[in-house]
């Protein structure tokens, strides 16, 4: 039994994440239902555009989590001004987090149609190809937008104002929807698109998202003391790389993972249409379901943030503890979801009869890793509360290319198992993410309990950003 005294403060950590996180749940579920959308219109268009989309959008995701991961520096460190009762140096730090962005947005978005070459030296079938290649050449046109919004939703988060990247997120799904619609069928006399379609709704919505979110926090009476709009500034460059130092191994560890589940989904093209949409279709629901801990996670870097701008080791430990009792809950949700309703959830994606039993198959997989995905999860945002995110990218590195993608291709190709070996290898990887991680803010918070937080870890990660 938990003495009442430390139940108590459990269940009010729990009570104050929660809080931050379900504003931060719906967004991620939001920005989710933009890919849901894309899959459902694509598969009742046919399996070869559903295929299509599918693997565009891998390289899309991974543009994605470069943009998310190298401007995820501004959450932790807006988080621990905001504790140490810094709020006013904020708006600098987001103004150059604004450069940043549209550096990022712009330089990846004429990267991006290059990438497309991959498919080929991945063997994708031949027939998926051109149509994949239609949609990354729409969609990269919404890389500039997409970053800015997100340099203002981590602005927001770090300030414990979680609701604008749910409004923003809802914003660009309602816009999306019927864009899409429009552009993929040809409605209304205009050309029908198919998956460039898709790409070019997502553009759109992500430009009307950036704009209006901008506008918000211009505006906005309670991001006034932050003073984000106050004055113009050019880059600073030692401010973009203290950005960077923070954010690029967040981006790796990212990269780490989204790459391994991009790779697999690409090993799986290799496999036909069949495999494809059974995996686009699996792979969707298990990445909708995973926004649930993330949005945990995101609220947890943000509760250890202030914390450690506190200087308080106990409330470091206490808000991990807060977020992993919700993430459990979570993933106990998924977990039961995916094994009790498995193919009428298939079924709302295809009328596929082959697409539909393997797709069931492969959500058996998924719900095996639901726990190891959410704790990884969870364990990865406490870290980067503390600004550690060097040696846990290193353990990505590891757990995803050292573990879980050897053990796919042995399995799915050496060993014959096709998709469900694949799935086994994320499975391998996951879980190894996630011991390596826990057992990281284990130590670090075993260190922090016993030796205090040193004034300069707050100091040093929020230097002044303007020179004057």
């Amino acid at each position: 039994m938990i003495p009442r005294p430390r139940r108590d403060r459990l269940v009010r950590e729990a009570r104050a994440t929660a809080r931050l996180a379900l504003p931060l749940v719906a967004a991620q579920v939001l920005a989710m239902g933009m890919g849901v959308i894309d899959t459902l219109l694509a598969g009742n268009l046919g399996t070869d555009v559903l295929a299509a989309v599918t693997i565009g959008t891998q390289i899309w995701v991974l543009a994605m989590l470069l943009v998310f991961g190298l401007l995820l520096a501004l959450t932790p460190i807006t988080a621990q001004l905001d504790g140490a009762g810094r709020r006013a140096e904020v708006g600098a730090l987001f103004r150059q987090g604004l450069w940043l962005a549209l550096a990022i947005g712009l330089t990846l978005a004429a990267l991006l149609p290059a990438a497309t070459a991959l498919l080929g030296l991945l063997g994708v079938d031949p027939a998926i190809v051109p149509e994949a290649r239609r949609f990354v050449a729409a969609i990269a046109w919404g890389l500039p937008p997409f970053a800015v919004a997100v340099a203002c939703a981590k602005l927001s988060d770090g300030l414990s104002l979680t609701k604008p990247s749910m409004y923003f997120n809802g914003l660009a799904l309602a816009i999306l929807l019927p864009v899409a619609w429009v552009l993929m069928y040809g409605k209304f006399g205009l050309p029908r698109l198919g998956a460039a379609g898709a790409g070019y709704a997502h553009a759109i919505a992500l430009w009307l998202q950036a704009i209006a979110f901008m506008a918000y926090v211009a505006r906005r009476a309670r991001y006034r003391e932050a003073g984000p709009f106050v004055r113009f500034e050019w880059p600073v460059p030692r401010a973009q790389a203290m950005l960077l130092k923070v954010g690029a191994p967040m981006a790796v560890a990212l990269f780490m993972e989204g790459s391994l589940f991009v790779v697999v989904a690409l090993l799986v093209g290799r496999l036909g249409e069949i495999p494809t949409g059974a995996h686009a279709i699996a792979l969707n629901v298990a990445s909708l379901t995973f926004m649930l801990p993330l949005g945990v996670a995101l609220a947890t870097t943000v509760r250890v943030g202030n914390a450690v701008g506190r200087r308080d080791p106990p409330g470091i430990a206490w808000a991990a503890l807060g977020g992993l009792a919700l993430v459990l809950a979570t993933q106990a949700f998924s977990v039961t979801l995916m094994v009790v309703l498995p193919r009428p959830i298939a079924g709302l994606y295809s009328n596929d009869l082959a697409v539909i039993s393997l797709a069931v198959t492969l959500l058996a997989f998924a719900a095996i890793f639901q726990f190891s995905d959410g704790v990884q999860t969870l364990a990865a945002g406490a870290l980067r509360g503390l600004n550690d995110t060097a040696v846990p990218a290193l353990y990505t590195i590891v757990a995803y290319w050292g573990v879980g993608l050897p053990v796919s291709w042995w399995l799915g190709f050496e060993a014959g198992l096709g998709a469900p070996g694949l799935w086994v290898g994320l499975i391998a990887g996951l879980s190894a993410a996630a011991l390596l991680l826990t057992l990281r803010f284990v130590r670090r918070t075993r260190h922090y309990l016993a030796n205090g937080i040193p004034e300069s870890m707050i100091a040093a990660a929020p230097p002044p950003l303007v020179e004057r």
